[in-house]
């Protein structure tokens, strides 16, 4: 791609202009906030399943509703999903959740947060109605989270994007398992980078995104600052065939807190993109995001645009697919 022609990396995602779709004050029961949604293609519509906070500081799970995808959200009543006493992973709450359609199934899979005791856990569910819910429970060990299922397998393999914390260092991801049940071949896919703006930690933001040019990642990476996290976002490409394989990688933040209710929260400088929908006829991405752990808002962007700017970044070296299984 032309240099003179390349599209700047902050001017990729446009801020919806009823930002934020969803609020604490518009919620059907007392919430402290609403953030991290999952999204799907569902009925017709736009399903999100929405992290909710209680004046506990516990967090559960609730669908929220749109043909659009952009208003006139219509919340359920109550609760879709308590975390369930027969499943100790889940004591202190169900958060972030990703929905993904595993065709071979033919189901929905759901990767979310569960927290124990012994810190947070990735587990999972499946549906194929958002009604009825079949809990695996968890799949990794704590200290876990930002997970994310590939929509299909590779040799026979499901492949599981996650985030654990080993020895204090926090990269990005990525298991196999032959049953959603036994997972092995771990290795590291994309790492924090010291010293950037993303170098305390990374983890996924939606699940991988199937591009003819390869699986087109969105991440989060965190910087530590004087006043606390600051939470960006960037982009990978990984390899269709082969998705252990960086193809490429954002040196840039492609988009970061700058909108108020972005800046104010109860975690002040967070944009935290959790869900993403994009429409096969016009290309239009729709990413669903957290602000500030307060409130769910809404960017968009063309995917052929991001895929440009995201080809016109650098490769990445070999230690993104370090194997140490």
């Amino acid at each position: 791609m032309d240099l003179d022609k390349k599209v700047g990396s902050q001017n990729l995602f446009q801020r919806y202009e009823g930002n934020p779709i969803l609020t604490p004050a518009a919620w059907p029961y007392p919430a402290n906030a609403v953030f991290n949604p999952g999204a799907t293609k569902f009925d017709g519509g736009t399903l999100l399943l929405v992290r909710v906070e209680d004046m506990r500081g516990f967090s559960h799970l609730t669908i929220a509703r749109s043909k659009d995808g952009k208003t006139s959200w219509q919340i359920e009543p109550e609760p879709t999903l308590l975390p369930d006493t027969g499943y100790q992973e889940e004591q202190w709450g169900l958060e972030d959740p990703r929905i993904v359609w595993l065709e071979d199934r033919a189901e929905y899979a759901i990767t979310y947060t569960s927290f124990s005791r012994g810190g947070p856990l990735v587990s999972l569910m499946t549906t194929t109605d958002f009604v009825e819910f079949t809990r695996f429970g968890p799949l990794l060990p704590p200290e876990d989270k930002d997970a994310a299922l590939f929509p299909c397998r590779f040799n026979n393999r499901y492949a599981l994007i996650h985030r654990p914390i080993i020895r204090g260092e926090a990269h990005i991801w990525l298991s196999f398992s032959p049953d959603l049940l036994h997972w092995g071949g771990h290795r590291i896919l994309i790492p924090a980078r010291p010293g950037q703006w993303d170098g305390h930690r990374v983890g996924l933001g939606t699940p991988p995104i199937k591009t003819d040019e390869g699986w087109l990642i969105i991440y989060h990476g965190v910087r530590m600052t004087a006043s606390g996290a600051l939470y960006r976002v960037g982009l990978a490409l990984l390899d269709l065939e082969e998705p252990w394989k960086v193809i490429r990688r954002s040196d840039e933040w492609v988009f970061s807190p700058k909108a108020s209710y972005e800046r104010v929260g109860d975690v002040p400088g967070v944009t935290f993109p959790s869900g993403v929908i994009v429409d096969e006829k016009t290309g239009e991405m729709r990413i669903y995001y957290g602000a500030a752990d307060s409130t769910v808002a809404l960017c968009t962007a063309n995917l052929r645009t991001v895929l440009d700017y995201v080809l016109s970044c650098p490769g990445e070296s070999s230690q993104g697919a370090l194997n140490i299984a």
